[in-house]
């Protein structure tokens, strides 16, 4: 490793999360690792000097800003920030309650804005840092089942993909992450909350839905482990990617969706550049 940095990781008390935090300090980096219970940080990743476990929930802003503060207080800096915390409101649109949709998006995408406010002074005022958001393939093509959790998604690519040319001066980069379906454990009951099935039109595709997925669980073909090893690698680089495509299936999506929108935007081209006023 060419230099040790400092990592902020949130949702870092299992999953995914907990794996990025690992494989940075298996790599020689100190990590600030977040969760709302600091017992399942230390249950996953144990103790060590430069490991230190912050307590946050990531809608509540004022939490953000005392765990940026708590990693400047241990380790002087952050210099890589994985916005990985999130979760997961599955079902139909109509069925899914107002209250837990805004729920999906308060911590999907206003989570990582609220950590991001909290640590972009630190790095704009060192010069340098990188900014990670975990996204997904719901990021970049929606499905049914998933209007929430895409909507929150595709938020956050949004965001990044707007932030980044504005701290790109002060030498702070972006990476956005769209992992395809990995082993971690967005699908387990401790993740995900499936809306109250309601209106019968639904109900077959939700019982077909529902079990499908549940026999998807622990059977992704993705490697949590390897995903955060390549992070950690990317993240070392001199000029990390602005997007990582993580995942056979999640490339064929992307692949997909860009062939899908170039047949969109050109089966009216005609109609489309007739728009014009008649001077322009």
């Amino acid at each position: 490793m060419a230099e040790k940095k400092v990592w902020l990781v949130t949702g870092a008390g299992r999953g995914m999360g907990a794996e990025i935090a690992r494989a940075a300090l298996e790599a020689g980096h100190a990590v600030v690792a977040t969760a709302r219970n600091t017992g399942t940080v230390t249950a996953a990743l144990g103790q060590d000097d430069d490991l230190l476990a912050v307590k946050l929930d990531v809608t509540d802003p004022a939490g953000a800003q005392a765990a940026a503060q708590a990693a400047l207080g241990r380790f002087g800096r952050i210099d890589v920030l994985v916005n990985n915390a999130g979760n997961f409101y599955a079902g139909f649109f109509e069925e899914i309650r107002p209250e837990d949709f805004r729920a999906q998006v308060e911590t999907t995408l206003f989570g990582p804005v609220n950590v991001t406010r909290a640590v972009l002074p630190v790095m704009r005022a060192q010069r340098t840092g990188l900014i990670v958001a975990i996204s997904s393939t719901a990021g970049i093509a929606g499905g049914e089942f998933l209007t929430a959790y895409a909507a929150a998604k595709f938020g956050v690519e949004g965001w990044i993909e707007s932030l980044t040319p504005e701290v790109a001066p002060f030498g702070i980069g972006t990476m956005l992450v769209e992992p395809g379906f990995f082993r971690t454990e967005l699908l387990t009951p401790e993740s995900v909350t499936y809306a109250e099935p309601s209106i019968g039109d639904y109900a077959e595709r939700t019982k077909q839905t529902i079990a499908a997925w549940n026999g998807m669980n622990g059977q992704q073909g993705g490697d949590p482990a390897k995903l955060a090893d390549a992070l950690v690698q990317l993240a070392g680089q001199e000029e990390p990617p602005l997007r990582f495509v993580a995942g056979a299936d999640a490339v064929a999506s992307v692949e997909q969706k860009a062939t899908d929108l170039l047949a969109q935007a050109g089966a009216y081209r005609e109609l489309s550049g007739n728009l014009a006023h008649d001077d322009a």
